[in-house]
């Protein structure tokens, strides 16, 4: 969305949502995609929208506990829904797991960066 700015370094998995670090509104705009990765109660929380990096905080515990419940949901689905779904089906919530799991670690990486950022932590392009 934002693209490559001259001289500005972002690493993979940095949300297109947000803006580079350093220019106008970014803070923002990361504070808006935060709040867009955790549940909605979490809008209920004036400090978490004045501060972004508890926001980012939060958010970090947060995905990283969805992650260890797909991950333990995916461990027993096949023994708990054998008998209850035809195979078929079965395969299929397992496959659900395995997406899911991978798009919440991809969104545990981006939260980690954003989080880095709002720290001040500048980010090098290794060669």
């Amino acid at each position: 969305m934002f693209g490559m700015l001259v001289g500005v370094y972002l690493p993979t998995g940095w949300p297109s949502e947000v803006r580079p670090p350093d220019t106008p509104d970014w803070e923002e705009s990361a504070a808006a995609w935060l709040l867009d990765a955790v549940p909605p109660d979490y809008r209920a929380y004036g400090v978490l929208r004045r501060h972004p990096l508890a926001l980012a905080r939060m958010a970090r515990h947060h995905v990283q506990a969805e992650i260890e419940a797909a991950r333990t949901g995916y461990r027993g689905a096949a023994v708990d829904l054998k008998g209850h779904l035809p195979p078929h089906a079965v395969e299929a919530v397992l496959d659900a797991y395995r997406r899911e799991g991978a798009r919440l670690v991809r969104l545990a990486r981006s939260v980690e960066l954003v989080e880095h950022a709002l720290r001040g932590e500048p980010f090098v392009a290794k060669m």
